[in-house]
């Protein structure tokens, strides 16, 4: 896939003598990703979205949405990207139609386009039912959620976000999500900054991990999780023999021996799992090297040998446990 956003080299200093907010940062993001750029307070995070959005001056390097340079060519820029900030400006007293048409015109879309347009705009977001309510009537949620449908009225391929959840309650947070799933399928292209780390590990196919203003990790989030522990974690349940006298005979003792005796399995280890009102189900955490088609192997192996499995899971390193292994908080 190619790139529609690249960084290069960034930097940017606030004050002469003081250590730099970004310090030679790079990356790149891939048309259809959701991209999730995180960091400790004071990270670089805001400072790369101004920049990158067009609205910060930097020292030097070179940042490109979609082969145009930034500060070059920022009315290109602006064309192809859609900003959401961590807070932003509504007129009251607009309708959810005006605004929204308000901002189209901004754009210069033609009058007969803008209805039509702001029809499906609400309807992505989930708002069609308040089109003709003031905004000032919206709950937080639905606030946020007509800022989206604003940075997208003129069409952008890039849509960049800056704490898009902050405020918002568990429901409102799925319901950002699933729209931000919906633009991936609708071929845009994600950049999230948020602190709120387990939202982001729903919906993020890629992360940037920063920190005082350098970049500490970035790529596919299943390829930073892999290099950060390249082994793989499979929980497994079975029957428990002792008590439903399993006729192949076969115990949790022969599964964990069978499994440790497995080569490329570093280590079982014997737990339990709350079951569906039946009690809890004999466990087994395995830790093993390879991908999936060793973990296939494993398991297709494990039910011709006639050993209860009763279903496995596999653990996987989540985006928080990255970010607090990979910083320090500085």
């Amino acid at each position: 896939m190619a790139a529609i956003l690249k960084v290069e080299n960034l930097r940017k200093t606030y004050r002469k003598g003081q250590r730099p907010a970004v310090d030679g940062l790079s990356f790149e993001v891939e048309e259809g990703a959701i991209y999730a750029f995180v960091g400790p307070n004071g990270a670089g995070k805001t400072t790369t979205i101004s920049v990158l959005s067009t609205l910060m001056r930097f020292d030097s390097g070179d940042v490109r949405v979609g082969g145009y340079a930034v500060d070059k060519n920022p009315r290109d820029v602006r064309q192809l990207l859609g900003y959401i900030p961590d807070e932003f400006g509504l007129y009251g007293e607009m309708l959810a139609t005006e605004y929204l048409d308000f901002f189209a015109s901004c754009y210069g879309i033609d009058p007969s386009r803008r209805p039509p347009m702001i029809a499906d705009l609400l309807d992505l977001v989930g708002l069609s039912q308040r089109a003709n309510d003031q905004v000032r009537t919206l709950s937080r949620g639905m606030r946020q959620r007509l800022g989206l449908a604003r940075a997208l009225v003129h069409e952008p391929v890039l849509v960049v976000a800056d704490e898009p959840a902050a405020g918002l309650d568990p429901r409102a947070r799925v319901d950002l999500r699933e729209i931000f799933r919906a633009l991936q399928e609708m071929g845009k292209t994600i950049f999230l900054s948020s602190h709120v780390l387990r939202e982001l590990d729903e919906v993020a196919t890629h992360v940037g991990i920063i920190e005082m203003g350098r970049l500490v990790a970035s790529g596919p989030l299943d390829e930073v999780r892999q290099k950060m522990n390249p082994q793989r974690r499979i929980r497994m349940t079975f029957l428990n023999t002792d008590q439903a006298g399993e006729p192949s005979g076969k115990t949790l003792d022969d599964a964990q021996a069978w499994l440790a005796a497995c080569p490329d399995v570093t280590s079982v280890e014997l737990t339990t799992e709350p079951g569906n009102g039946n009690g809890s189900h004999p466990a087994l955490l395995v830790a093993l090297t390879g991908g999936e088609d060793r973990v296939a192997w494993l398991l297709r192996t494990l039910i011709a040998e006639g050993f209860p499995l009763l279903s496995y899971t596999e653990e996987r390193e989540t985006l928080e446990s990255l970010f607090l292994n990979l910083t320090q908080g500085g």
